[in-house]
């Protein structure tokens, strides 16, 4: 049985700066590693809103106090860590306003308002892309009114939730 494993020049041995990667197929493997990071990060965090997503409807045909809500709030708080986990510690989440004003709106030739996806920060563009999936828009971006309803749907969401919270804290009297 012959051995195939590259010799000379081909062959990587970690730690050593004599057998690394020419410059360009360094730059290459790491623009590909970077990617795939990236894709991997992207699957997670899609994953991540579409159990946020799921959650958050699902507590809202629950009222406050309610105790099947216990297992719900469980779940939000473990997005909520996984997501402070994977945030540097130097980013800050943006508050609602930074991240309402960030986002570009524009008048398509169709007269309507639409906003452009690319300037919506994550993890909110997905936040958005969750919550409207199966909504109508123009293949140059979502409709700007459905943007606003999603915002002010989050904070309602995000009051009831701390109405949850509330109410699953507070001491059971018999």
């Amino acid at each position: 049985m012959q051995d195939e494993r590259p010799k000379g020049r081909d062959a990587v041995c970690r730690g050593s700066v004599h057998a690394s990667h020419p410059p360009k197929a360094a730059r290459h493997n790491h623009r590909q590693l970077c990617e795939k990071e990236a894709e991997m990060t992207c699957d997670l965090l899609r994953e991540r809103e579409r159990t946020r997503r799921r959650v958050l409807w699902a507590l809202a045909c629950l009222r406050p106090g309610d105790p099947n809500a216990s297992d719900l709030l469980a779940i939000l708080d473990d997005l909520d860590d996984q997501e402070r986990n994977d945030t540097p510690c130097s980013d800050k989440p943006l508050e609602l306003i930074e991240v309402r004003n960030s986002v570009s709106v524009m008048r398509h030739n169709s007269g309507i308002d639409i906003i452009l996806e690319q300037t919506i920060p994550q993890p909110w563009r997905e936040r958005f892309l969750q919550a409207s999936i199966g909504s109508t828009r123009v293949p140059d971006g979502p409709y700007a009114a459905d943007w606003d309803k999603f915002l002010v749907c989050w904070e309602t969401e995000m009051q009831l939730l701390e109405t949850h919270r509330a109410a699953s804290s507070k001491p059971k009297l018999n």
